[in-house]
């Protein structure tokens, strides 16, 4: 008798119109890999990192093209970063509604943000139709949380993490990561090659037509019909949030109730620790390094795509943005492979502190190299620029992900979600001023071509590298602490 009451206490009861159950009730019976939504959530993720990275071989000449500044070297100023200051302002609300009301239809307004407000940004007919049409889509894209070390995506991991049994993590994680490095590689082909048409194929587009009149729309329509296709197969993406509605409980339940209780438990104690996160050095000192490096990033990756389509005569390299396209697609299939293959080993061998301690060390030397760059030109110049761009991005991307460990490592499994909600906050706000602040300094940088101390760009570099070397010695004791248990 005793027995039958213990089998009848473990037996696990599933929910017939809970959809979160029927996802567990799947992964308790059937060991497979779920191929089919994982490949679903791997093409939605591409979608998302498409918008984010197809405007930068562009966005100095659309800048540029609404006459908004009054000289050539003041464009930097107005390259700002309104889709993270969109982003940093609604993530936590994205993932309160995401947590309330499911994954599915926050993915699929997402989707459709993308399809409205991306065209929108391609049919601006001034700078600040542009700057609304960026912050409404980061406002209202909700899928793609702010970039976390090796993880961009905070909804998707939450996702693939309920869709799939514990040992299949490792691959659905890896699938999110090719996505997002797909993306680095097609975002900005696509910006570079499919923008100002009727300048780059005049056989094919009219001054006259639609992408004549709205040289940048192009690009932004292609990404968009891809998100809308996306949109339509997302209302067949299963739901993973379990929705249990209210009802009597029976003998047969008791399991449940014995679980609710213990989870209404579980959660107090999360409620009750959360207030010690601000007391965990590991993690906050963690946070910090991560908010400078991600800081720097931004700022780079503005400043990167500004002077090199530049003007010869202000420091840059006069690429055109098909140039910068080609060279952010080599970058981005270079982070990839390196990230897949390399960077677990090295990670292994050196430790996360360690290793970010060395690559922002390697990366300062290599950053300051970069105004010499304007010295060469043909072949010579492709292939040293796109080596150091590639190097310094995987350099970047290891740094960032060797502190994603450390935040991750820093607390337990119950206090894991509010750790990242914070890490999150914090790092969105640095990331919103980067873009910003790396285009205003590269204009002010332009404007001192005869200054006897770090003339013209090399001045930008050097505070570029001033962050960069904050960050390096932050990362050492007892500035960055690493928790050892």
């Amino acid at each position: 008798m005793e027995n039958e009451r213990e089998v009848s206490l473990l037996k696990k009861v599933y929910y017939e119109d809970c959809p979160g159950c029927k996802i567990e009730k799947r992964k308790d019976s059937d060991d497979s890999i779920p191929w089919k939504t994982l490949a679903s959530i791997w093409i939605i993720v591409l979608c998302t990192a498409l918008p984010s990275s197809s405007l930068f071989p562009f966005l100095y000449f659309m800048i540029r093209d609404f006459h908004i500044a009054e000289q050539e070297g003041d464009v930097g100023y107005y390259a700002g970063s309104a889709y993270m200051f969109g982003r940093a302002m609604t993530s936590v609300i994205w993932g309160k509604l995401a947590d309330r009301y499911g994954r599915k239809p926050i993915i699929i307004i997402g989707t459709i943000a993308v399809v409205i407000f991306n065209t929108m940004f391609g049919l601006s007919v001034n700078f600040w139709m542009a700057v609304l049409a960026r912050f409404l889509l980061g406002s209202l894209c909700g899928i793609l949380g702010p970039a976390k070390g090796s993880s961009f995506f905070t909804y998707e991991q939450a996702y693939v993490s309920e869709v799939c049994r514990e040992d299949h993590q490792a691959v659905a994680m890896s699938m999110i990561t090719t996505a997002w490095g797909i993306g680095l590689i097609i975002g900005p082909a696509l910006g570079g090659l499919l923008s100002q048409p009727a300048e780059k194929y005049p056989q094919i587009f009219s001054q006259e037509s639609l992408f004549g009149r709205f040289p940048y729309f192009l690009p932004c329509l292609v990404t968009s019909v891809f998100a809308a296709v996306n949109t339509v197969g997302s209302f067949w993406l299963p739901e993973s949030l379990h929705m249990h509605k209210s009802k009597n409980l029976s003998r047969d339940d008791s399991y449940e109730a014995l679980e609710a209780a213990n989870e209404k438990e579980i959660e107090g104690q999360a409620d009750k620790s959360a207030k010690s996160l601000y007391r965990n050095w590991p993690l906050m000192s963690s946070i910090i390094v991560y908010c400078i490096f991600s800081l720097h990033d931004m700022a780079y990756t503005e400043v990167f795509s500004l002077w090199a389509v530049s003007p010869r005569k202000l420091g840059g390299l006069s690429f055109s943005s098909e140039d910068v396209g080609v060279i952010l697609s080599i970058t981005g299939f270079g982070m990839m492979v390196f990230q897949l293959i390399l960077y677990p080993y090295m990670n292994k061998l050196f430790g996360p502190v360690m290793f970010a301690r060395i690559c922002g060390a390697l990366s300062i030397p290599l950053l300051q190299s970069y105004p010499f760059l304007a010295l060469f030109s043909g072949l010579s110049l492709s292939i040293l620029l796109n080596s150091a761009s590639m190097i310094k991005n995987c350099l970047s991307i290891c740094i960032i992900t060797s502190i994603f460990i450390l935040q991750n490592q820093a607390v337990d499994q119950d206090q894991r979600g509010a750790a990242n909600g914070l890490s999150m906050t914090a790092m969105s706000l640095f990331k919103a001023i980067g873009p910003a602040s790396g285009g205003a300094l590269l204009s002010w940088s332009e404007k001192r071509q005869d200054a006897s101390f770090l003339p013209g760009t090399h001045m930008v570099f050097f505070l570029l590298n001033v962050v960069e070397l904050v960050g390096v010695v932050l990362t050492f004791k007892p500035l960055l602490v690493e928790r050892k248990d």
